[in-house]
């Protein structure tokens, strides 16, 4: 199969580079621009995409690749500062652009590239630099300008080398995904080769492969992540696994009954749950710092992964449900700043009773986790439950976590999401769920005053959960399940809906 390695330089879309090409039915992985030459043969690509980056060509130590990248002789795309390097590693001349463009920007394409081919002569393209190429590497030529970028596009075909001052990947680009398809098939001759089920055999052998004979402890958050990983190993090693729910009193309304029915049923997976609600409660008890939260939520879950393992013996393997934006976002795999951590990437501790760390789903997107749990033939309900993260509602109440406040999250939420399936719209949001501020504002109820919550309702619209919009949903229905929250819950006074996008807000609350 063929395969693309992104080198990634820092930049916000870089993660859209990847979804993109896997959309394009072609594999692909992000490192870090610093890897070795050694790594990248060891990689075997059969093609090179650099991506966009903060840094200035002209600052000291500016991030530059190994110039035997360019002798592969295999095709190679630099976008944004990936462009600006290309033409200063190669002979070309970049300089401060006279006039910066960011946002919208029309470009004109001269015809003749494979690049543009199938694209109109004027489009609509995304730019956001402040450096441009003021004179082109020996061998290329232009292919694209705007009013503001004179080689606002350039290639050299004869080494299979392209350049792009805009983002294709982003939506904003007219004709983004004609463009990457044109590379992908038309410069590199690639088919569409990635799919779910090769990747199904593929993930199943090489997890059989690590594993061997050894024993294996999966964590389960009740989440679709850890579900699909469950079934994944299941398929690979059967018996060999070994299932550890812990309850940690931050799941939603009833979650815990319906997590272990679905497993233990429907799966026939060895499950294990463990009650320590207490346990986690203790633990948080006065921490209001989100980043303090999660580590201990995390840390929590493998000192609880190593009691419940001694009870069942030597188990080799500690599997996780990490999927490719928790990597990313967690600052590993590339050069991306550390959004957030994750309670199965940056919030581990040093030392864990364990050989090694499988995570089969490492490599992939959100969307792509469902499509791998449709083709292990898990029941759509499961499938399509909405995500919930590892740190549960821990991360949906502001400041500490209490009791109390637990109990009024669990029955707002509830109704949100009952009165999203009655509408019809369960669907329509990749995302939505209640959250819990640490906000208490005046209030009228019956006559009498109150000073309760505010419970803030989130619903996002999004392919990759690395960027998303908010969901216009019916003012309808958002006054009826504001009207049953203050009625029904206790302790709350006031709703509010979520108009954020992401970025600059994340898709979670903390």
């Amino acid at each position: 199969m063929k395969k693309v390695l992104i080198l990634d330089f820092g930049g916000q879309y870089n993660l859209l580079i990847a979804r993109r090409v896997r959309e394009c039915g072609v594999y692909c992985e992000i490192k870090s621009f610093r890897i070795t030459m050694e790594e990248v043969r060891a990689y075997g690509p059969d093609a090179l995409i650099f991506t966009g980056g903060y840094a200035s060509v002209f600052a000291a130590g500016a991030p530059m690749v190994d110039m035997a990248l360019y002798e592969m002789g295999i095709p190679v795309l630099g976008i944004c500062y990936g462009m600006q390097m290309m033409m200063q590693q190669l002979g070309g001349v970049c300089r401060r652009s006279v006039t910066r463009e960011y946002g919208k920007t029309e470009l004109t394409q001269t015809g003749g590239s494979p690049l543009f081919r199938g694209v109109p002569e004027k489009a609509i393209y995304w730019m956001s630099h402040g450096i441009e190429v003021e004179q082109t590497a020996p061998g290329f030529r232009t292919i694209a300008s705007s009013a503001g970028c004179r080689h606002a596009a350039v290639e050299d075909p004869a080494h299979k080398l392209y350049c792009v001052q805009f983002h294709p990947e982003v939506v904003h680009t007219q004709y983004g995904r004609q463009i990457l398809e044109n590379f992908l098939y038309g410069v590199c001759g690639f088919d569409r080769e990635w799919a779910m089920s090769s990747y199904v055999d593929e993930a199943v052998a090489e997890c059989r492969a690590r594993i061997g004979s050894g024993r294996v402890l999966l964590g389960l958050s009740g989440g679709v992540d850890s579900s699909v990983a469950a079934a994944l190993l299941q398929r690979a090693v059967g018996d060999q696994l070994t299932c550890i729910f812990v309850d940690h009193g931050l799941l939603r309304k009833n979650e815990g009954d319906d997590v272990e029915r679905v497993m233990r049923e429907q799966l026939h997976v060895d499950i294990r749950r463990v009650n320590a609600q207490e346990r986690f409660l203790g633990k948080l008890a006065g921490v209001t710092e989100p980043e303090a939260k999660r580590k201990i939520i995390g840390e929590e879950f493998i000192r609880v992964f190593e009691a419940e393992a001694k009870k069942i013996g030597k188990v080799e393997f500690l599997a996780q449900g990490t999927i490719y934006p928790d990597v990313v976002e967690s600052g590993l795999g590339g050069e991306s700043v550390v959004i957030k951590s994750h309670h199965n990437v940056g919030g581990l501790p040093e030392h864990v009773d364990f050989d090694d760390i499988i995570e089969p789903l490492r490599r992939l997107f959100k969307d792509e986790v469902r499509q791998l749990g449709m083709e292990l033939g898990l029941p759509e309900s499961l499938v399509w439950r909405q995500p919930f993260p590892g740190p549960g509602l821990g991360v949906r109440i502001i400041g500490e976590i209490t009791r109390e406040k637990l109990e009024i999250l669990r029955e707002a939420d509830a109704i949100f999401r009952e009165e999203m399936d009655r509408a019809g719209l369960g669907r329509s949001a990749s995302q939505y769920f209640a959250a819990l501020t640490n906000m208490r504002s005046v209030g009228v109820m019956g006559d009498e005053r109150t000073y309760d919550y505010a419970v803030a309702l989130r619903a996002v619209e999004t392919q990759d959960f690395m960027t998303a919009t908010w969901c216009r949903l019916p003012w309808e229905l958002l006054d009826k399940v504001s009207g049953r929250i203050v009625g029904e819950v206790r302790h709350v006074n006031r709703v509010l809906y979520d108009v954020t996008s992401k970025p600059p807000a994340t898709v979670e609350f903390e």
